[in-house]
């Protein structure tokens, strides 16, 4: 039996969110980002027309549409929408995958039997729609990779179904660009040798290509040929990440304390931005040679960011360590988590600090989180009861 694997996406998320509320907003080219020294989050398709992308610098966006309309955006709103939305898949679909918050994967195979799974998502997207104001778009397909492609070029063409006979038919004029695994440096690099539409890619010895990109090659091979096994995950979501350090031997020592918090932020914080969450809840926990233990917890602003963090948590740090005494372990918690498609929060962070993050995080991704780390936090080394908790509903 053939998968039917179902993506669905919300329409340009955070622009819709904004005109639910406020209704003046329709028809206007809308730029959801930060200031001037900003980046921008999304746009609408009226902005788009004028060359306005995500992650352009909003001055440059301004350039090219003056007439837009800079709104910082609420990330609280849209975590709510998002959940509403994913109330509503969940209570219909057999099985949801949440990949993003405005982005779910439906494993719906079987239902052919009984309702046509076109016919079904086409009344569940209408449902999504009618419940919660938000348009949404669909592909409808037999793995995760040929939907996700399908619904990008449902948004211009309406929603898509793909048979397995049409995979190929479908693919092969796109662009590589289109395969959701190829960046800007794998595009160029296969531009170069004449590699741009999926089709050309697919016809490549696939050893040829493991030799150019390395492991991820033969994955890409497979992506380009309609091939992709990977199961619809059924969406849990987390409440929190957290990390404890335990010293070898009790501390006074505030500076070394600080330095191994900021060990502990930029740790945590590049997880968060690994697997697309933002927190808006930060917990510092102390606890005393005694065992006496001491906690301190603020909301801030929704983001992934090290520099925000450490901030908030060196200043609870001070609040509660009142005695001097030494302390034997130290821990921090993000709680509070919203899924964020941007490694940092957008809205408040300049366009040099987003190409820092991004910057750090690739090679930590590639070379190991202690190829590059802030001199601050150098000197935390994680022992053997160090431990990041997950904690799921």
């Amino acid at each position: 039996m053939a998968r039917a694997i179902v993506h669905m996406d919300l329409d340009t998320f955070f622009v819709s969110c904004e005109r639910k509320t406020n209704s003046q907003l329709i028809g206007v080219p809308l730029i959801i980002g930060g200031g001037d020294r900003g980046v921008v989050a999304s746009c609408s398709y009226e902005a788009r027309v004028f060359g306005v992308r995500s992650a352009m610098p909003v001055k440059m966006a301004l350039r090219l549409c003056p007439q837009a309309k800079v709104m910082k955006g609420d990330m609280e709103l849209y975590s709510r929408l998002s959940h509403e939305v994913t109330e509503v898949i969940k209570e219909k679909a057999p099985i949801v995958e949440k990949a993003s918050i405005d982005e779910f994967y439906l494993d719906i195979t079987g239902l052919d039997k009984f309702f046509g799974c076109y016919k079904w998502t086409d009344e569940l997207a209408q449902s999504v729609t009618k419940e919660t104001g938000l348009p949404i778009s669909f592909a409808l397909s037999v793995n995760k990779t040929v939907s996700k492609i399908g619904t990008g070029e449902a948004k211009q063409k309406g929603n898509l179904e793909i048979p397995e006979n049409k995979v190929k038919p479908f693919l092969n004029p796109l662009s590589i660009q289109k395969i959701p695994m190829v960046g800007d440096v794998t595009f160029q690099l296969l531009s170069r040798i004449g590699i741009r539409t999926i089709q050309t890619l697919s016809e490549m010895p696939v050893e040829v290509l493991q030799q150019m990109i390395g492991k991820n090659g033969i994955e890409l091979w497979k992506k380009a040929n309609g091939i992709d096994n990977n199961p619809v995950e059924p969406y849990t979501e987390r409440k929190s990440i957290s990390t404890e350090h335990t010293f070898v031997h009790d501390t006074i020592d505030v500076h070394k304390l600080k330095a191994v918090l900021s060990g502990m932020v930029e740790k945590l914080a590049f997880q968060l931005r690994s697997e697309q969450w933002l927190t808006s809840t930060v917990t510092v926990k102390i606890r005393y040679a005694n065992f006496d233990t001491e906690t301190k917890q603020c909301r801030v602003q929704y983001t992934s960011a090290d520099h925000i963090l450490t901030k908030t948590v060196t200043d609870l740090f001070d609040k509660a360590y009142q005695r001097r005494m030494r302390l034997r372990l130290i821990g921090i918690r993000f709680s509070g988590l919203v899924r964020g498609t941007y490694q940092i929060n957008m809205f408040e962070d300049t366009e040099e600090m987003l190409s820092l993050y991004q910057a750090m995080d690739n090679i930590k991704n590639r070379f190991g989180y202690d190829a590059v780390m802030r001199c601050a936090g150098a000197t935390f080394k994680p022992n053997n009861k160090d431990e990041i908790l997950k904690r799921k509903l």
